[in-house]
């Protein structure tokens, strides 16, 4: 009988034991489960701090700018308000300026109106005064061609002579191959740099400069009224001059235009129509510009130049009055 209560008390203590055994493995489960929950929780509440401290940051600069930009803001109302005052100011003035024009109106359409009186009256003056010089020269050559006797007849004799040679050296320079057709005629004036007024280069200027000086020097001896003798091609370009007219350029533009007068275009109406006559002579009268301001009443007489037939410009000879 104590065995067999022994023996169920043993059984009783072997579930007992059995039931604490499993408790004990459960617990320790659980304690694990607990342990790495605690651990996330705190991973978590650490990410959580970080992130917090870093909205925290960013709050901290929104509300530096949001700052800055409400100054900004202070600033542009204070420069709208200026700016605005500024601008009626500006109606107001300019209210005051169109009531001013619209007073001066009807005198600055009289002003205009005389203005353009004047000029027409200027122009018409002025082509009246070159028809008149176009008579003036008309009749002078109509009288020296009747056979008129002329203070000038012996110029126009001594022009005509050497006009002609200047074109025999021209035709003697072609035949001998001196030089060809197309640089004796060269249109092609090439700017020589540096130099003010301008000066040009072209096709035949070395063969002027060689050939033409002792017939140009020569025209000055002539008679004390002759002023400068040189010969030009159709469109006024005058390569080889007296040598009172041909020094080297300084740096003085107006001494340059009053000493450095070769190698330079002159297509004005009287050197346009000196190097394009065609007929025995042509007689001009014109003011020369020396330079500075300073002006010289002369007499301009031009005769043709032909070589083989073919115009190519004028010797021009200036006299003074």
């Amino acid at each position: 009988m104590e065995a067999s209560r022994a023996g169920d008390a043993g059984r009783g203590f072997a579930v007992v034991a059995e039931a604490i055994n499993d408790l004990a493995k459960r617990t320790q489960t659980a304690a694990k489960e607990i342990d790495q929950n605690i651990k996330n929780l705190s991973n978590w509440v650490t990410s959580l701090h970080d992130e917090t401290v870093e909205v925290s940051r960013s709050a901290d600069q929104i509300l530096g700018q949001a700052r800055e930009t409400d100054n900004s803001l202070a600033n542009i109302e204070e420069k709208a308000t200026e700016v605005n005052a500024q601008t009626g100011r500006i109606l107001s003035e300019a209210a005051e300026v169109k009531d001013a024009v619209s007073s001066f109106a009807p005198n600055i359409n009289r002003i205009g109106k005389s203005v353009k009186e004047t000029t027409t009256g200027i122009h018409d003056t002025h082509t009246r005064v070159e028809n008149l010089i176009a008579s003036s020269e008309q009749l002078v050559q109509g009288t020296v061609a009747l056979g008129g006797q002329s203070t000038d007849k012996k110029f126009i004799s001594y022009v005509t002579t050497i006009s002609e040679q200047v074109g025999g050296i021209f035709e003697d320079a072609l035949a001998s191959g001196k030089i060809s057709s197309e640089a004796l005629f060269d249109k092609n004036y090439r700017p020589i740099p540096g130099t003010n007024p301008e000066q040009f280069t072209t096709g035949f200027l070395s063969l002027t400069d060689a050939m033409l000086p002792p017939i140009l020097e020569a025209a000055l001896d002539f008679d004390p009224r002759v002023a400068f003798c040189a010969a030009i091609d159709t469109n006024g370009f005058l390569p080889t001059h007296n040598k009172i007219f041909s020094h080297p350029q300084g740096p003085d533009p107006e001494w340059n235009t009053a000493n450095c007068r070769n190698r330079r275009i002159f297509d004005d109406r009287v050197g346009l129509k000196a190097g394009r006559n065609s007929e025995a002579f042509l007689m001009q009268v014109y003011r020369r510009d020396m330079g500075g301001g300073n002006f010289v009443m002369m007499k301009d007489l031009s005769v043709p130049i032909y070589v083989a037939s073919r115009h190519w410009g004028g010797m021009r000879m200036g006299i003074k009055s």
